[in-house]
């Protein structure tokens, strides 16, 4: 990866990531798009560690957007209610065991092209009618039941799918589980640190070893997708406040519209 691809890749990376539009699809997209030729070693030995590292810049991200939700939790192992803490430690269970397990073959075979447009097509309509189905929900975080938390977690390893979105599964999950916008949407990116600080213990150290120019546009796009994760964060979080209904409309029209478009291009 040159240093312009780095550039277009980490801010794909860092808005999709968060955005309920699917950061995997992206990822497959991205190169389709711009033509790139990207050599078979790099694809094969490298690509997945480097995502992995621009995943770890959104993950730091997170953390210093929400640093007051993790010092509260931090806090509560030793005084006050853990409750919250426990409820993200149960959701990120489900995801881990069965992204540990099913990521490389669910992967290897869904990440082309023409599946990731049709999955992200099919996003789409979850999105649309995820939302439509629930009425409005009045619950915040700590109402939830551990069962809930484990099917939301559930809901999060859809994105083990090039064109499902991590955080759109998991938010949809929590609407109808009765949470409020602005709660599955904290929720959501509560969820998503410790699921891609995990990926990147097994990853990033692949990319350390690789060291040279390799490390360097891992390090420059780590920060650069950090960057644009937390100020998608900051919209997300005040469009969530904002919006109670039909929230993730115009998610589903941008999921329908570049989905179409590019599985037309794949296919003439």
């Amino acid at each position: 990866m040159n240093l312009l691809q780095t550039f277009i890749f980490a801010i794909v990376q860092g808005i999709s990531e968060l955005f309920p539009i699917s950061s995997v699809a992206h990822g497959v997209f991205t190169p389709y798009v711009f033509h790139w030729q990207l050599s078979p070693d790099f694809l094969e030995e490298h690509f997945l560690p480097y995502v992995v590292m621009l995943h770890l810049g959104t993950a730091l991200a997170l953390l210093i957007y929400f640093w007051r939700d993790w010092v509260e939790m931090i806090k509560s192992i030793f005084v006050g209610n853990r409750r919250i803490l426990l409820l993200v430690i149960v959701a990120t269970i489900p995801a881990a065991i069965i992204g540990l397990v099913l990521e490389t073959p669910i992967r290897n075979g869904f990440s082309n092209v023409t599946s990731a447009s049709i999955l992200l097509i099919i996003n789409g309509f979850f999105l649309f009618f995820g939302e439509k189905l629930r009425s409005r929900g009045n619950k915040e975080i700590e109402d939830l039941k551990f069962g809930q938390a484990i099917v939301i977690g559930l809901f999060q390893s859809l994105a083990l799918f090039p064109g499902f979105s991590r955080s759109g599964s998991s938010m949809t999950a929590g609407f109808w589980l009765g949470l409020k916008h602005e709660a599955a949407a904290r929720f959501s990116m509560l969820l998503a640190t410790p699921i891609i600080a995990g990926a990147s213990i097994l990853e990033v150290p692949k990319i350390v070893h690789a060291g040279g120019d390799l490390l360097k546009m891992s390090l420059l796009g780590g920060v650069l997708a950090g960057i644009f994760a937390f100020i998608s964060a900051w919209i997300l979080m005040n469009w969530f406040k904002r919006k109670e209904i039909n929230a993730m409309r115009p998610f589903s029209y941008y999921c329908w519209i570049v989905g179409i478009i590019i599985l037309i291009t794949s296919l003439v």
